[in-house]
């Protein structure tokens, strides 16, 4: 059922087209043009969801920086697909990475919402489905956190308000998910991409935190990107503020992975939180 979908859109994009099908990768015989097309589980329907709006979003807000989704739907027996760009990705040297701050400054995160701060469908950072909405300030919480240790609540009930609510931002686009594994460069053009997405509109400093916690970046990137997208006043409390955005992703690798370094991080970065802000 999938393959003939796949095929029929295909068709739509080059009509006489014949494709040769390499799953996920699919060639077009007449053209040469290769496409990545996937299928999932019915389980996966909303992880696909997730994913092909954030990249339309992303490819709206800057053009080639995410591959383009040509198709995209569930079939009639519930199952996902998509059909987008391929892209040959290579790894990143000093100066894609420019490339790449200077598109993330200057465009994904100047691209603002109408909606005020969330996303229209759930997306998944890993495993981690995250609910979304519209919000009208960018404080809301997701989730339920009775079993959650007091450090966390302590970070929510002091941290939260005194970093976020001074700050005067309108929220703009995010890959949501940013880290080194997640961008490379496409071998037919030399550009920058990303790919991987879990996107939604809020404070574009919380885009870089997960770039910070595993490297790859380098100290010239974020240079290059602040040099374009200043820090957000007060600016005196900026590493506050990575360090509170980096809290999501270090919470979240331990939910998924089992604690361990994760969490002991986590605390550290509780620790210091909320010595600064008490």
């Amino acid at each position: 059922m999938v393959a003939r979908i796949l095929s029929q859109k295909l068709s739509e994009i080059e009509p006489g087209a014949k494709f040769l099908f390499n799953l996920p990768i699919v060639t077009s015989a007449s053209s040469g043009k290769k496409y990545y097309a996937k299928c999932g589980r019915r389980s996966e329907r909303e992880q696909y969801i997730g994913e092909i709006e954030s990249l339309k979003h992303i490819y709206r807000a800057a053009p080639g920086l995410a591959p383009k989704v040509f198709h995209s739907g569930v079939d009639d027996d519930g199952t996902p697909y998509m059909i987008s760009d391929y892209l040959d990705i290579r790894r990143h040297d000093s100066k894609t990475l420019t490339k790449l701050a200077t598109r993330l400054a200057t465009e994904l995160h100047r691209y603002k919402s109408e909606k005020g701060f969330g996303f229209d469908v759930p997306t998944f950072c890993g495993a981690t489905r995250l609910e979304n909405g519209w919000y009208e300030k960018g404080l809301q919480e997701q989730g339920d956190y009775n079993s959650l240790c007091p450090k966390i609540r302590r970070v929510r009930e002091v941290v939260i308000p005194h970093l976020l609510r001074p700050l005067k931002i309108e929220p703009v686009l995010l890959h949501g998910d940013l880290w080194s594994g997640n961008t490379g460069v496409d071998s037919s053009t030399g550009e920058p991409v990303v790919y991987d997405p879990s996107s939604f509109y809020g404070h574009n400093e919380a885009d870089l935190a997960i770039a910070r916690i595993f490297g790859g970046f380098g100290s010239a990137f974020f240079n290059k990107y602040h040099e374009l997208h200043p820090k957000a006043e007060p600016v005196n409390q900026y590493d506050l503020r990575v360090d509170l955005y980096e809290l999501f992703h270090y919470l979240n690798h331990a939910l998924l992975f089992g604690g361990g370094g994760y969490a002991a991080s986590a605390s550290q970065k509780m620790d210091r939180l909320l010595k600064a802000c008490s």
